[in-house]
C-alpha cells in the first residue's frame, strides 16, 4: 500500500508516495528512491523488495504528477535538491537514505553537496555525468547529434539515435560519427513524426543533468557515505563510464549491481532488468 502526498511550494506542487509503513513504525529510516526524467513509476518494483521499511517515491517537478508553476522547462540538480530536501524535512524522521537513478543519481549528488546532513547513505547509481568523462567533448558532440536527430524527425529517429549512443562501448571514435543515422525500425520505434519537441530525455531540457559540474570538496566533506554504483552490464558504455569516471573523482571504485542501466526495473516500460538481485545487492550496500 501506498499513500500520495503533494507538497506545495511556490514553484511547484510536488507529488510522492510513501509506501509501507509510516515513517515512525520502520525500523530503518526512509528509504527516498529519486530518478530523472523517469517519475515514481519506475520504482514501483523495486520499492516492493523492501517491504518491512519506509520507502518514498517522487516526481520531479514538471514531470509525471507534479506541476511547475516557475515558468521554466528546464531539469536543473540543485533546483530537484532542493525539492528531495523538502519532501525530506516533510517526512519528518531525520536523515533519510537515497537511492538515485541515472538524472536523480544527479540531483542527489546535488542534494548532499547542498544537504549532506539530511542523507546517510547515497546510491548513486550511474549518474550521466558527461563532464567527467576522458571524451567529454566528444559526449557532448554525440548527445547534441540525438537532440538534432529529434528537433528534425521527431520521436522515433530521436530515440533511436539515443539508443545508439548510449549503447555504444567505449569512447565516442571517429568511427561511432561515421556510422549513417540508426533507423528507428531496427529499436521498434515509430518512422512517423507525431510533431512533439517536448521530451525530457530528447532536448535541451535536460542538458543541466549531464553537463552538472561535481563539487567534490563540498562531496567529500559531507557526512554522508556515498557509494557510486556501476552495472555489470552497462561498465564499458556512457553511463557505465561516467559511473566509473564518478567514483574514481571521489576517490574510491564503483560498486557492482546487477543488471544494467534500468536493472531495478521490473515490467514499468518494457526494458527490465533483474530487479530482485538488484534489491538483494542494494539492502546489502544500505546496510553495510
Amino acid at each position: 500500500m501506498a499513500t500520495t502526498h503533494t507538497l506545495e511550494t511556490p514553484e511547484a506542487g510536488i507529488v510522492y508516495d510513501v509506501h509501507g509503513p509510516a515513517p515512525a513504525d520502520s525500523p530503518r529510516p526512509p528509504l527516498v528512491m529519486v530518478g530523472q526524467p523517469m517519475d515514481a513509476t519506475g520504482f514501483g518494483t523495486l520499492a516492493s523488495y523492501f517491504p518491512e521499511r519506509t520507502v518514498v517515491t517522487y516526481d520531479p517537478r514538471g514531470i509525471g504528477r507534479s506541476v511547475r508553476r516557475d515558468g521554466r522547462e528546464d531539469h536543473v540538480p540543485a533546483v530537484q535538491a532542493e525539492d528531495i530536501h523538502a519532501v525530506i524535512r516533510a517526512l519528518d524522521a531525520g536523515a533519510v537514505d537515497v537511492f538515485g537513478s541515472s538524472g536523480g543519481a544527479v540531483a542527489a549528488l546535488a542534494l548532499i553537496a547542498a544537504h549532506g546532513e539530511a542523507v546517510r547513505t547515497l546510491v548513486a547509481h550511474e549518474p550521466p555525468l558527461v563532464t567527467v568523462l576522458p571524451d567529454a567533448a566528444a559526449a557532448e558532440r554525440a548527445g547534441q547529434a540525438v537532440r538534432d536527430a529529434y528537433q528534425a524527425r521527431g520521436f522515433g529517429a530521436g530515440m533511436a539515435a539515443f539508443i545508439a549512443m548510449t549503447s555504444w562501448p567505449g569512447e565516442f571514435t571517429d568511427e561511432y560519427f561515421a556510422r549513417p543515422p540508426a533507423d528507428p525500425a531496427q529499436f521498434g520505434m515509430p518512422a512517423e513524426d507525431d510533431g512533439r519537441r517536448d521530451d525530457p530525455l530528447l532536448t535541451d531540457r535536460s542538458l543541466a543533468v549531464t553537463a552538472y559540474q561535481l563539487d567534490v570538496d563540498a562531496l567529500t566533506a559531507a557526512p554522508t557515505r556515498i557509494v557510486i554504483a556501476v552495472g555489470e552490464e552497462s561498465a564499458d558504455v556512457l553511463t557505465g563510464r561516467t559511473a566509473l569516471a564518478t567514483a574514481a573523482r571521489l576517490g574510491q571504485e564503483a560498486t557492482v549491481f546487477p543488471s544494467h542501466h534500468g536493472g531495478f526495473l521490473g515490467g514499468e516500460f518494457g526494458y527490465a532488468g533483474q530487479p530482485e538481485a538488484f534489491a538483494r545487492k542494494l539492502r546489502e550496500v544500505l546496510e553495510g
